[in-house]
């Protein structure tokens, strides 16, 4: 079935032609089958109107994915509970810091290091073997912000003046280091450009890619706990103040829901979406 062009408002406030292979992509990503895709496919354009913009449509398709008879939707609304971390950094950074220790480190959040010059408050230290990573995160509750070049400029400084601390020092004099730059949105092409010629790693939404931000949360199911429908702002507020920001720190602390008093019937329905996601 053809249908007719239709311009689709992105978050920097620029339009473009709606892209339904991207639509599909995401609803794929979210684990949708392939009959439930075109079923959205068939309703959106239904409902779609000139103008509109990505991340009404999107809501709009998640709000249809939803109802459909697989809990698939929790992973499609990925980017928005990331969003929904704020407003501080803190609980973004324990993301992160979640995601290195998958891979076998054991991290600090928060710490203040020695430089040569100056004292730095570093938001990740990741540490493997004779391997330590030092990660600044970028969090941000707009989507359409970029990342400009001033940013990565201004950690591989900060890394520098660390490491050469710490390469003087017994016990890390050893120890490969690497710095980061991790963000929820995305780089401008000069900060991509700068990341790849320092040796600055960059991560962001979906950079690199096939292996940014929603690819590592996907592949190791650290999910936030702004993806479970069953929890109100409220109870986020509450969970976030007693540092648990995630569905795997709220699976492994279950009795923390008595506080919540929740009716019986919320919490089935929130164990089992922790089950289908952790």
């Amino acid at each position: 079935m053809t249908h007719p062009q239709i311009l689709v408002t992105k978050a920097s406030g620029e339009e473009e032609p709606f892209s339904v292979e991207k639509l599909k992509r995401s609803l794929r990503n979210a684990g949708a089958g392939e009959a439930i895709i075109e079923k959205i496919v068939d309703e959106t354009y239904k409902w779609i109107y000139h103008g509109v913009t990505t991340k009404k449509l999107y809501a709009h398709a998640f709000s249809l994915l939803r109802h459909q008879p697989d809990v698939s939707g929790l992973r499609y609304r990925l980017k928005q509970a990331i969003l929904e971390l704020g407003p501080s950094g803190y609980p973004f950074e324990t993301l992160i810091g979640q995601l290195f220790e998958k891979q076998g480190f054991s991290t600090e959040v928060g710490i203040v290091v020695d430089g040569t010059c100056v004292t730095h408050e570093m938001d990740v230290i990741a540490t493997k073997n004779k391997e330590q990573h030092l990660v600044e995160c970028k969090y941000s509750k707009h989507q359409g912000k970029q990342v400009s070049v001033q940013v990565p400029l201004y950690v591989r400084s900060r890394v520098n003046d660390i490491i050469k601390v710490r390469s003087e020092i017994a016990a890390t004099k050893d120890f490969d280091f690497k710095g980061w730059v991790v963000t929820n949105t995305r780089f401008s092409e000069d900060s991509t450009q700068y990341g790849k010629c320092s040796g600055l790693n960059l991560l962001g939404w979906d950079y690199p890619y096939g292996n940014g931000l929603k690819n590592l949360i996907e592949k190791y199911k650290i999910y936030p706990i702004t993806i479970l429908h069953n929890l109100t702002k409220q109870h986020v507020t509450f969970l976030l103040e007693k540092e648990i920001v995630t569905c795997n720190q709220l699976a492994a602390k279950l009795n923390v829901l008595d506080e919540l008093h929740l009716t019986k019937r919320r919490i089935k329905r929130l164990k089992a979406e922790l089950k289908e996601i952790v």
